[in-house]
């Protein structure tokens, strides 16, 4: 057995938290210290419909990871599928180093660390069964 599932797993809880603390910034929640530059304590009406997106995104690449590592769907070895799981660990990658460039302490400080967890466990994924 490979690591895949597990990592997919993993991964896709990783991002329901993510999600909820998503939904907690659009609800107007003053955590915004973490997210999108740490400069609005409470975000901005922009950067709500960001977070909305980037809990479609995180719904989408958990479908993919849990698709790739055969959890959901016996699809993983589709070429596309295949593709699609190297374009999120290249998308994570790119914000590992986001999180890490944050003028915000707190950001970088806890996003980033995040955001690595999230880029290995795409990688572990993105390889295979």
């Amino acid at each position: 057995m490979t690591l895949a599932p597990i990592a997919a797993v993993v991964f896709t809880v990783l991002l329901a938290l993510l999600a909820v603390f998503q939904i907690a910034l659009i609800a107007g929640a003053p955590i915004g210290r973490f997210a999108w530059g740490g400069q609005d304590r409470v975000l901005d009406p922009r950067k709500r419909v960001s977070s909305v997106v980037a809990v479609v995104l995180y719904v989408g690449f958990a479908v993919l990871a849990l698709t790739r590592a055969g959890v959901l769907f016996d699809a993983g070895q589709a070429l596309p599928v295949v593709i699609a799981m190297w374009v999120v660990f290249g998308y994570l990658v790119l914000g590992v180093l986001l999180n890490a460039l944050s003028r915000s302490r707190a950001e970088r400080f806890v996003m980033t660390p995040v955001s690595l967890l999230l880029a290995i466990l795409a990688l572990v994924v993105a390889l295979g069964r």
